[in-house]
């Protein structure tokens, strides 16, 4: 169990390492990519040219460099899962804080209507958003963010329901303490180990959510690079420009699969309670 535990942690280390190398790519991406992104070389031999020195990923059907593209693109989806995140994490805590502190028809009106939301499949309810208000990069943020606050709010409620029961919250009650101060001063700082493992486990999530539609073309519009569209050009030169398919999804594959080991990793670290618990 312990050698398990240490190849976890070994495990974690590296997907940490991922996250922040990709971090500085996306905070630097003006120093690193080469070429301009967006720009078009059609001069002949520019297109589709296999990785090179010059160009380290080869060039697409535009002559554009994949690489700064890719860099560039690392942009965006981080972009997309921090702001989605840091939304649904927003709408996620106070749902579940409200419901749980206060409980009786607050409780019941609210988790009434995180099962709503529940029912539907979240890639159809974005998919049903996005067709509403159209394919576009905030609307993609807030989307993802308005459809993945829901697991984190139950799992706020529940802490919540049995915190606010505890001997200091009663004390704390029982010196005139206001129910904000007790929310936000006694039992949110101890109702947040689930938000921690929530957020992390959702950032690889909200990645892998936006590069979905922007293969299909609902998401990031091109010209501007997201490891999505990316893979959209590849898939019409598979068989000529395999560089154009495998790059973007390494890229996308070894960034989610870092955010899960790390959030998993912490989970067991924070509160073992959450083994069972699976990011919607």
């Amino acid at each position: 169990m312990s050698k398990k535990k240490d190849f976890r942690k070994k495990y974690a280390a590296v997907g940490l390492a991922v996250i922040l190398v990709m971090f500085l790519i996306a905070v630097f991406a003006n120093f690193i990519a080469p070429y301009d992104p967006e720009e078009i070389n059609l001069a002949p031999g520019a297109r589709l040219q296999a990785p090179s020195l010059k160009h380290l990923l080869g060039t697409d059907d535009l002559g554009r460099d994949v690489f700064s593209r890719m860099v560039y693109g690392a942009r965006i989806s981080l972009s997309v899962g921090f702001v989605a995140v840091g939304l649904s994490l927003i709408i996620g805590v106070t749902v579940g804080a409200i419901a749980g502190y206060f409980g009786g028809w607050v409780d019941i009106l609210l988790m009434r209507i995180v099962e709503i939301i529940m029912c539907f499949p979240r890639i159809f309810l974005i998919l049903m958003l996005i067709a509403f208000l159209g394919p576009n990069i905030l609307i993609v943020m807030a989307v993802i963010g308005l459809t993945g606050w829901t697991g984190l709010a139950r799992l706020v409620r529940a802490e919540f329901l049995s915190l606010k029961e505890r001997d200091y919250v009663h004390a704390a009650r029982a010196l005139g303490a206001g129910d904000r101060r007790i929310i936000f001063r006694h039992i949110l700082p101890n109702a947040l180990s689930p938000v921690y493992v929530s957020a992390v486990l959702g950032v690889g999530g909200a990645i892998l959510i936006e590069s979905s539609l922007s293969f299909l073309g609902l998401g990031v519009q091109i010209p501007t690079p997201s490891w999505g569209n990316i893979l959209t050009t590849g898939m019409h030169y598979i068989e000529s420009a395999w560089w154009l398919m495998l790059f973007p999804g390494l890229a996308i594959l070894i960034t989610v699969l870092s955010y899960n080991l790390v959030g998993e990793t912490l989970r067991d670290v924070l509160d073992p309670r959450l083994k069972g618990f699976n990011q919607k």
